[in-house]
């Protein structure tokens, strides 16, 4: 299971990004392989539709889930287009959030906004 998490650090042990598509980075952790990596997310500085523009780097990432604390509604359609199932983050590191969807322990997000469209 291949999980993408919005991160603001490049430190494992840093906490979730606060906000999905202008996090600078993705802690992208591989189940299977026991590993983890972090990438750059190029859609930060985008102008418009960065939820849209990270949300594909997380497909292109092949990623199965995906933890966030909130997902604008054009970022969540295009995960969920890609069969990617959404869990809503909660206090701890990008770590403890990997061991918690391990557990079982994470809530399914429901927390999805209109998005902050920038006219």
């Amino acid at each position: 299971m291949i999980i993408g998490i919005p991160a603001d650090i490049e430190d494992m042990n840093g906490p979730v990004g606060g906000s999905f598509g202008r996090t600078p980075y993705y802690f992208i952790y591989d189940d299977q392989k026991e590993a983890g990596y972090f990438v750059e997310n190029t859609a930060a500085t985008a102008q418009g539709g960065a939820g849209v523009k990270a949300a594909q780097i997380l497909v292109d990432q092949k990623s199965e889930v995906v933890i966030s604390p909130q997902l604008g509604e054009n970022a969540a359609m295009v995960l969920r287009d890609a069969n990617i199932e959404l869990f809503q983050s909660q206090d701890g590191s990008l770590m403890d959030h990997v061991l918690l969807f391990r557990d079982g322990k994470l809530e399914k997000l429901n927390n999805i906004h209109e998005g902050f469209h920038r006219h």
